[in-house]
């Protein structure tokens, strides 16, 4: 019997529906030859810090650097801190007991470096010693299953993918941890959170929001005027190539052209312009161009790929490549022959190319999978959203492949007065991909104007505009921002490796925006993405350290890549992050004082030697051994300077009326201290009154 496992349920499914494995149990698929089980993504993860006895936040205990990385069944938030999911816990129960019952074990999670470390992490944590073999494949179409299965490869095969992943995943811990706490404890109030992927991104969001706020605009001066065109119903018109900032020579050629009436013509260029089709989707270009044209987040985007994914209509979502190989491309025309009967692109099928045109195949640019493509699969009961995505990835399959757009364009150049007026005209020779929406297939046609030749000047006009800032990230710009983060870098292999990734992956940066988002970072306003205060506070702490700087993830990528490649340990790139582990968590420790909080003369009431300072939603003892914190918000109250200031001198306060129970009732109450410190409520004892009768009806 051999046992495969999946990413997750619907993928084991497909796969157990194809190895006849029809028999449901629970948590998996049985039958003659294969069990087919599945995770949840992640089962198992590093341990949080309780797990190595550390609890709360504390500036003796950084940094946190496990000597041995302890692995934890999937916790979940809880009232107070973290718990196990007992989903997960049973689920891994039931694939330790198969996994021991198999003589072999075939991976099916994503084929990634995500997925290897999913299987890996759970191999181990049940320390199974069960050999195991790996399927690559990037649909879940049956044929692709069944190729797949045929072409089972070694698990070790895939070990240096393992390496990488665990080595990635490892240093996240150790600098998002280490980081997180360090800022929270140098804050003195709130929670924050930094990482190696959502620090730099935040701070594209929050340099871009100062470059458009603190931009000054300036006036600019055009010229212009209209020639009567082919017919009597057209006006072609003219602009000057210079756009002043200054309004005098803007003037002075307003003032020409009506007082002169003619332009002589200098210069007459036609040129044919050929666009090439465009290449195929990966996630991050379907993300953009879906943010951009319907107003889809990222993870929304993300989210219908993968379920279109599952009913089998395209391929693996999750992929940063926009190229296929050669053996996809001769699957090519059949795919195309399925649009023949789709009411939406069936009459733009004649716009292919014949022969295919080859801009989207390079078997070099395609790594653990290709570009996004629909399946031979047509699929049936779509919502309104998932049709839109699946219409854009079946489109640009359309234009990709489609012949080129050859355009002729007429470039007339006239002076007057010294000064150079330019028209435009355009002739579409070859619609090509541009006709698969009907895009810029219309005319523009000048007349047969000659060098030399002297026009009558009409319709003269002078416009003033205004010099516009770079416009605050939309969520499209942001994923081409992180896409292309790194191009400034001077270091070549920094440089080359973010250059292949950008910071984070195709299938991650959907998800550190939406942290950005939950952390209150950030908010949406429109389309635009806007820093909160707190986001702002953040990034004027961090942002020049190198935790902020995309170069951290360069250094990263281009070690990962090589520990993929087998050129460096793992053990090397992990001494290395706990060197900068050290550094970035002292350095946050010590920003302390960047955080605005009042200083007062109040003696901590537990350490007796430290100073209460004053921050926005807690009061901090200085004394770093102490740190004694009490928070101002109690039952959805705030209390004052005043109310916290006889706290702490007297242990107590008086009664302090609104509060607010969790059955939503308003209640009285004194704040006091108890035998620890901790805050808790006093309910000052009820008179006697007596009952007043009530008066008889």
């Amino acid at each position: 019997m051999k046992t495969i496992i999946a990413e997750k349920p619907s993928v084991a499914r497909e796969i157990a529906r194809i190895v006849k494995a029809t028999k449901r149990e629970t948590g998996y698929y049985a039958g003659a030859e294969y069990n087919v089980t599945w995770a949840f993504g992640h089962l198992v993860q590093p341990a949080l810090p309780d797990g190595y006895g550390i609890e709360g936040f504390h500036r003796d205990n950084l940094p946190i650097i496990p000597p041995v990385f302890q692995l934890v069944s999937r916790q979940v938030k809880a009232d107070k801190g973290y718990k196990p999911d007992s989903e997960a816990a049973a689920q891994i129960k039931v694939i330790a007991r198969l996994f021991r019952e198999s003589e072999r074990i075939i991976v099916a999670t994503d084929a990634g470096r995500e997925g290897e470390l999913i299987f890996r992490y759970l191999y181990e944590y049940i320390g199974c010693a069960t050999p195991f073999d790996r399927l690559w494949i990037s649909s879940l179409t049956d044929k692709a299953i069944r190729e797949g299965l045929e072409r089972i490869e070694s698990g070790n095969k895939y070990d240096n993918l393992y390496y990488a992943a665990k080595a990635r995943s490892e240093a996240d811990w150790l600098v998002g941890i280490n980081a997180t706490q360090a800022i929270t404890i140098a804050a003195g109030r709130g929670t924050y959170s930094l990482g190696r992927v959502q620090t730099p991104t935040l701070a594209m969001v929050c340099e871009r929001y100062w470059d458009n706020k603190r931009f000054t605009p300036e006036p600019v001066w055009q010229v212009h005027f209209g020639i009567p065109g082919t017919d009597a119903d057209t006006v072609v018109k003219f602009s000057s190539v210079d756009k002043w900032k200054e309004k005098a020579p803007a003037e002075a050629a307003y003032k020409a052209l009506n007082t002169q009436r003619t332009v002589s013509v200098t210069k007459v260029e036609r040129k044919e312009t050929v666009q090439e089709p465009p290449l195929l989707y990966d996630l991050t270009t379907l993300q953009k161009e879906a943010n951009t044209k319907y107003g889809f987040s990222a993870e929304k985007t993300l989210s219908i790929a993968q379920k279109l994914y599952e009913a089998k209509a395209i391929t693996y979502p999750r992929t940063g490549s926009r190229y296929i190989p050669e053996d996809v491309f001769g699957e090519i025309p059949a795919l195309l022959r399925t649009q023949k009967n789709n009411p939406v692109w069936a009459k733009r099928l004649a716009l292919v190319g014949d022969p295919l045109a080859r801009r989207s195949v390079d078997d070099s640019k395609v790594t653990d999978h290709h570009a996004l493509l629909p399946t031979d699969v047509k699929p049936k009961m779509l919502s309104a959203d998932e049709q839109t995505e699946y219409d854009m990835i079946v489109g640009r399959m359309l234009e990709a492949f489609a012949e080129r757009c050859v355009k002729d364009v007429t470039t007339v150049t006239v002076v007057c007065d010294g000064v150079e007026y330019v028209a435009k005209g355009t002739i579409v020779r070859q619609a090509g991909w541009r006709g698969i929406y009907d895009e810029e297939t219309e005319d523009t046609v000048l007349p047969e104007w000659t060098e030399g030749m002297t026009l009558p000047v009409g319709g003269c006009s002078m416009t003033e505009g205004k010099t516009k800032p770079k416009p605050l990230h939309t969520e499209a710009t942001l994923l081409a921002a992180m896409e292309t983060a790194g191009r400034e870098i001077e270091d070549d292999e920094m440089r080359q490796a973010l250059k292949a990734c950008g910071i984070g992956t195709p299938a991650t940066r959907a998800a550190i925006i939406e942290t950005l988002f939950s952390r209150e970072y950030m908010v949406r306003q429109k389309k635009s993405l806007v820093p909160t205060e707190k986001g702002l506070a953040l990034h004027s702490v961090v942002k020049n350290m190198r935790i902020a700087n995309v170069e951290l993830t360069g250094d990263w990528e281009a070690a990962l890549a090589k520990i993929e490649r087998g050129e460096m340990r793992a053990e090397t790139f992990r001494e290395a992050i706990e060197i900068y582990t050290k550094q970035i968590t002292s350095e946050l420790l010590a920003s302390d004082k960047l955080f605005a909080h009042t200083q007062s003369e109040y003696l901590c009431p537990k350490c007796k030697t430290g100073r209460m300072q004053f921050y926005g939603k807690v009061v901090r003892c200085d004394n770093d051994a102490c740190g004694l914190p009490v928070f101002r918000i109690k039952a959805g109250k705030t209390l004052s300077d005043a109310e916290i200031t006889e706290l702490l001198t007297q242990g107590r306060t008086g009664v302090i009326k609104g509060f607010n129970s969790k059955q939503g009732k308003v209640f009285s109450a004194v704040v006091a201290f108890d035998a620890e410190f901790n805050t808790v409520f006093e309910f000052p004892e009820m008179k006697n009154e007596p009952r007043k009768p009530k008066k008889r009806k």
